[in-house]
């Protein structure tokens, strides 16, 4: 058994090829529950992420091993790292005020990468392992993560009224009824001369509300010129 897990851990032709399947599968697992949730970098993405990463680690060792290089093993390894985070970034999109994607898709690449590295210099435990926990977190922890911000999903609302004079009452109206974290005032959206504008934001903890609710029970107030959610 030792034997094998030393020739396992040697940079031979059997090593380079269990790594880079290992990294194949690995990605493409990852990769295949996020094109699931239809986002940008799927399973193809996620599986070259991780082949690119490994093999950084393979000819760092190479270089070392074979070639005789001096220089350190992991220098072009370390760089997969940070310029990774350039092809994260472009998974994240902001889609307002409180809706931001691709976050888990970046950290899922980030996270491929690492494992891809691990692979690459032959630390197989602690790739596999990170393996199994990053699959759980993108599917049971996901779910589990929906449940509890689902209870506790926030909104913005904009609210124009008719004069500054009744910009209290207004505040006053949304911190009774509904449950708001913080409220400012603001220019008029519309532009028009006297108007002033309100933005809260509106805390669901329940589900038991929803912007148009909100919007509609604002603009049956006479003061109030429109309402409408906040992006």
């Amino acid at each position: 058994m030792d034997k094998i897990v030393e020739y396992l851990t040697d940079l031979n032709i059997v090593s380079v090829l269990l790594r880079l399947v290992l990294a194949m599968v690995v990605g493409g697992t990852i990769g295949l529950e996020r094109g699931k949730q239809g986002r940008a970098a799927g399973m193809r993405t996620h599986i070259l992420v991780c082949l690119g990463a490994t093999l950084a680690s393979i000819i760092g060792i190479f270089a070392n091993e074979t070639l005789g290089y001096s220089n350190d093993p992991l220098r072009i390894a370390a760089q997969v790292i940070s310029g990774i985070g350039f092809l994260g970034v472009g998974t994240i999109l902001i889609k307002g005020r409180f809706q931001i994607t691709g976050l888990t898709t970046a950290a899922g690449l980030w996270t491929v990468a690492a494992i891809g590295l691990a692979l690459g210099v032959g630390f197989y435990s602690a790739a596999i392992i990170t393996f199994v926990l990053a699959v759980l977190t993108v599917t049971i922890v996901h779910r589990l993560e929906y449940k509890i911000n689902k209870r506790h999903r926030r909104f913005g609302i904009y609210v124009e009224i008719k004069s500054d004079v009744s910009v209290r009452t207004t505040i006053d109206y949304l911190e009774a009824t509904f449950v708001v974290i913080d409220v400012q005032v603001t220019a008029p959206r519309s532009g028009t001369q006297g108007n002033v504008g309100i933005e809260a934001n509106v805390l669901n903890r329940d589900l038991s509300i929803s912007p148009e609710d909100v919007t509609h029970a604002l603009e049956e107030r006479e003061d109030v010129v429109f309402a409408l959610e906040s992006i």
